[in-house]
């Protein structure tokens, strides 16, 4: 009986030993988290109905209008399957497959006219502003609109010559009042004012030339300005 009880607290002795090492291996071999990453969606169509967005076939947003944009969505990093349907229909007008990196931040813009709908991708730099300033980019997204400059009202040029789809960096400015206008590129023309534009200190925003030129009601030129944090 002695040699069976001995046995029997070697045998356990062992087991433990065994778990300790397994649970040690698990401690020191863990499952790194997958990164999502963030996406914004922006309708900047002017005459595209109101869409739904998808990912991966997964519904993610819907009945979004012109000039409107989503939050920022967490999705899975990797390759993803972006859709954007006209609202409440099979009716696909935008299907790409986009790569998106982990721990990264995207806008992704729905853009042009409905007959020529496309997207553009930006990666949305949100580092913090230092203080007293805030970041501002521009993106022309007015379809007939000519190249342009933007410029302070009477004022110089904050973001030169951008054609259609063009984009500037994130860009920093002291916050403050400004009164903007948007120029002919390369002239002191006058397409669009922007007047009492306010940027708050530690924020980061896109301001986006909407609409046609010639457009009426909601399809005129204008702008739309998203704070991005």
């Amino acid at each position: 009986m002695v040699r069976i009880v001995r046995f029997s607290m070697v045998t356990l002795a062992m087991v433990a030993a065994l778990a300790l090492v397994s649970c040690d291996s698990k401690k020191s071999n863990p499952v790194a988290p997958v990164l999502q990453a963030k996406v914004m969606v922006v309708h900047a169509s002017p005459d595209a109905p109101g869409v739904d967005l998808l990912v991966d076939n997964t519904v993610a947003g819907t009945n979004l209008a012109f000039p409107g944009n989503t939050a920022y969505l967490g999705v899975t990093s990797g390759t993803r399957n972006i859709k954007v349907n006209v609202t409440g229909t099979s009716s696909t007008v935008i299907n790409a497959d986009l790569p998106f990196t982990g721990g990264s931040n995207y806008s992704v813009f729905a853009c042009d006219s409905v007959s020529k709908i496309g997207a553009i991708v930006l990666t949305d730099d949100l580092t913090a502003p230092a203080s007293g300033k805030a970041h501002v980019r521009f993106v022309h997204l007015s379809p007939n609109a000519p190249a342009v400059d933007v410029a302070v009202t009477s004022g110089p040029v904050l973001f030169a010559n951008k054609t259609f789809k063009g984009y500037s960096a994130f860009t920093p400015v002291d916050a403050g009042t400004y009164n903007l206008e948007v120029r002919l590129a390369g002239t002191s023309t006058v397409v669009l004012p922007l007047p009492g534009v306010v940027l708050t200190a530690g924020k980061i925003y896109t301001v986006f030339a909407k609409g046609f030129v010639g457009g009426a009601g909601g399809q005129a030129l204008g702008a739309k300005i998203i704070a991005n944090n």
